[in-house]
């Protein structure tokens, strides 16, 4: 009885402090109710039609309705003729963002943290980086569709000049994963920065005098304190990034690729939007887009396992 008294006691204390502690930051909370309702309504409260990736779903029937063909689907798609090549493309598109675009940001945060911070061309350069992100994708791969084209394009008139032929790039299959990699490096690069440029200037300014007092330059404040400094923020973002290896910005691509480049450009979310809203096959779209969720959530769960013994930063 006692015992039970003294466990009753503790967690009386613990919800008046934990009621306490709501109370005094109650407008902290209070913002994030908008961020709660959009995970709720918009990524959780979704997964319930999840089930129909299981069933031969019949949009008149309903779900209830709609006859159980349990792994039927997932079956279909690993024997059919294009499975590898989605997973090859979107591993490889994500490979390619792995190694050119996950350090662009950081490269930009780390050069623009060298400037003053009332330095107008740090100023300027952060507007100009931050710029793209808010420009629709639609108008984004429209002027990468200008630059390129075999007319008119930027490119090709450079070609032209130079006495070479002229090239219809975006119906090429070769030249696809290089113009996607980098129009998304330009569109989302700037404003990638900003969280590195935050943890930048949370480093103590006395590491960097202490780099002087040694004799060290700009190099050795760079490898010596700013990127040491923030390696914990890295291997957070790298793990985040790693959830999305099989992930891609489906938008861009459906609005740049064409039946000429799908064997390197079709990735799985192209198939999905073709398969679940072109030909109404709804059951077999959602099986495989839980297949590649369920991949994502392993490679996070690999990714922060490995993270938490090698550095011992995870995110849980």
């Amino acid at each position: 009885m006692k015992q039970l008294s003294l466990a009753t006691g503790t967690k009386n204390k613990w919800f008046k402090t934990l009621l306490n502690d709501v109370l005094r930051d109650r407008y902290l909370y209070l913002l994030l109710i908008p961020a709660l309702a959009h995970l709720l309504i918009f990524r959780y409260s979704p997964m319930f039609g999840l089930k129909i990736a299981f069933l031969d779903y019949n949009a008149f029937k309903g779900v209830g309705g709609s006859e159980w063909v349990g792994l039927e689907h997932f079956i279909t798609f690993f024997q059919g003729p294009y499975v590898w090549r989605l997973i090859r493309n979107t591993l490889i598109i994500n490979i390619y963002s792995l190694v050119f675009s996950f350090p662009a940001p950081l490269i930009i945060a780390l050069a623009f943290n060298e400037l003053k911070p009332s330095s107008k061309i740090r100023k300027v350069g952060l507007g100009i980086s931050y710029m793209p992100h808010f420009i629709s994708s639609v108008i984004i791969v429209g002027i990468a569709i200008s630059v390129l084209s075999p007319s008119t394009g930027v490119l090709n008139n450079i070609r032209s000049l130079m006495g070479l032929d002229r090239i219809y790039y975006l119906n090429d299959a070769k030249y696809f994963r290089t113009i996607y990699t980098t129009m998304n490096i330009w569109k989302s690069a700037g404003f990638g920065s900003i969280i590195y440029i935050a943890a930048l200037a949370g480093v103590d300014q006395h590491l960097y005098e202490a780099v002087d007092i040694d004799g060290g330059g700009r190099w050795a404040k760079l490898f010596h304190v700013s990127i040491p400094s923030i390696a914990p923020t890295i291997i957070i973002m790298f793990i985040m990034r790693m959830g999305n290896m099989f992930e891609t910005g489906y938008e861009s691509i459906m609005l740049l690729y064409s039946p000429n480049t799908y064997e390197t450009a079709d990735v799985i979310q192209t198939f999905v939007y073709r398969n679940g809203i072109q030909n109404f096959q709804y059951s077999f779209a959602s099986a495989v887009g839980l297949f590649q969720s369920l991949v994502g959530l392993v490679l996070v769960y690999l990714a922060n396992l490995i993270s938490r013994r090698v550095s011992e930063v995870s995110l849980w």
